[in-house]
C-alpha cells in the first residue's frame, strides 16, 4: 500500500518531501541579490543604487514581485509543512527581513512620485497575498508588515475606480490576477469594503464576456487570460452565480474546448527569461482548472474534466521548476499555487 505522501506525489499535491525542496530553492534567492531586474525610475543621479538599498526586504529573486512571492511561498510552506527542514531557516528569515526599519525603508519607497505606479497590478496582488499568509502565522510578522501592506490595499482603493477597462493579458499587467491574489488579503483582513471593490469592479470588467474564444499562448505569457478571469470572478461571485456564468463563458468546456486551454504548451528554451514564462502558464492553468473543478457540483460535467486537465498541465512543468534561473527565481511559487488549488473547496465538501 502506498503512504499517503507518495498518493499525494502521484496526484501533484503537496508532500513534506516537496515542500522541502521548494523551501530550499527560495532560500536559495530570496536574498540573492544579483543578477537584478529593477522596476525603477530615475529622477536625477542620486536614484543610481542598488536593489538592497532601494528594497530593504525585496531586493532578491531577480526582480521585486518574484522576491514577494518567494516569500509567500516561504510561509506557506512553514504553515502546511511546519515540521519540513527548513523550517527554522524560514522563521530566522522573516525574523531578520521583516523589521520596522525594513518596512519603513519600502513604505518610503512607495512614497516617491516617481514610484505611484511601481508594480501595478501585478506586485500590488503578490504582496496583498503575502500579508494573508503572515496573518494566518502565529508570529509577530503581519503587525509589522501591514504598514506595507496597506500602502498597496489603499492603491486599489485609488486605482479601480478609475480603471474603466480590464487588461486582459496573460502577464504582470492582468487585472483579473492581481484581484484574484487581493482577494485573499480582503477576506484575512476581514475588509469586506475592498472585497465589495473588487465584486464590483469583477462584474463591471467581465461579467457579461461570453464564449471566450481563448486565443492562447502567446510566446511569453504565464497566465491564461481566459482562466485567470474565471479565477477571479469564481472568488468574488457566489456558487449559484458562478456556475451559470462559467456555463456561458465556457460554454463547451465539458467537450474539452476551446482546445487550446486544455493542451499543455511547449517550452523550447528554459534558460530564456520570456519563454520559460511559458512554464508558469502550465501551471497557472492547473491552479485555476483545479479551483474551478473544486467549486462546481461534484455531479458538474466540467468538474472532472478540469481536474484532468490540471494534472495533464503540472505533468509538463513540474519537473523543471528548477534548473535555469530564469524559472528558479519564481517557478515554485506556481507550483505551490497549482498543488494547493482547490483544497480549501474540498475541506468544507
Amino acid at each position: 500500500m502506498s503512504s499517503p505522501s507518495a498518493t499525494r506525489q502521484q496526484s501533484g499535491r503537496l508532500t513534506p518531501e516537496i515542500a522541502s525542496r521548494f523551501a530550499k530553492i527560495a532560500l536559495g534567492h530570496v536574498t540573492r541579490e544579483y543578477p537584478n531586474k529593477l522596476d525603477h525610475v530615475l529622477d536625477g543621479p542620486a536614484d543610481l543604487r542598488g536593489p538592497r538599498d532601494l528594497h530593504p526586504i525585496y531586493y532578491g529573486s531577480f526582480d521585486w514581485h518574484s522576491c514577494v512571492h518567494g516569500y509567500w511561498l516561504l510561509a506557506s510552506l512553514l504553515r502546511r509543512e511546519p515540521g519540513i527542514p527548513e523550517a527554522g531557516a524560514i522563521r530566522t528569515l522573516f525574523d531578520q527581513a521583516i523589521t520596522p526599519g525594513n518596512v519603513a525603508g519600502e513604505v518610503a519607497y512607495l512614497a516617491q512620485p516617481t514610484a505611484r505606479g511601481f508594480e501595478r497590478p501585478y506586485g500590488w496582488g503578490w504582496l496583498l497575498k503575502l500579508q494573508a499568509e503572515f496573518i494566518d502565522h502565529d508570529a509577530p510578522w503581519a503587525k509589522i508588515h501591514q504598514p506595507l501592506a496597506s500602502v498597496f490595499a489603499h492603491r486599489f482603493r485609488d486605482f479601480l475606480p478609475k480603471a474603466h477597462y480590464p487588461i486582459r493579458t496573460g502577464v504582470h499587467s492582468s487585472t483579473a490576477f492581481a484581484i484574484a491574489l487581493a482577494q485573499d488579503y480582503a477576506l484575512a483582513a476581514e475588509d469586506t469594503a475592498l472585497t465589495e471593490l473588487f465584486r464590483e469592479k469583477a462584474r463591471a470588467w467581465y461579467i457579461a464576456d461570453r464564449d471566450a474564444p481563448a486565443w492562447e499562448p502567446s510566446g511569453d505569457e504565464f497566465l491564461s487570460a481566459t482562466l485567470v478571469e474565471a479565477e477571479c470572478l469564481r472568488r468574488l461571485l457566489p456558487p449559484s452565480e458562478f456556475a451559470p456564468w462559467l456555463t456561458a463563458y465556457l460554454p463547451r468546456a465539458a467537450q474539452r474546448l476551446p482546445t487550446s486551454l486544455f493542451t499543455p504548451v511547449t517550452v523550447s528554451d528554459r534558460s530564456d527569461g520570456k519563454i520559460a514564462h511559458l512554464d508558469g502558464l502550465n501551471l497557472s492553468r492547473a491552479w485555476c482548472w483545479r479551483e474551478i473543478a473544486a467549486t462546481l457540483p461534484v455531479d458538474h460535467p466540467l468538474a472532472v474534466v478540469a481536474e484532468a486537465a490540471a494534472q495533464a498541465h503540472m505533468a509538463v512543468s513540474l519537473p523543471h521548476v528548477a534548473g535555469d534561473y530564469m524559472g528558479e527565481h519564481w517557478l515554485a511559487s506556481f507550483a505551490l499555487l497549482a498543488m494547493t488549488g482547490g483544497e480549501d473547496m474540498q475541506k468544507i465538501r
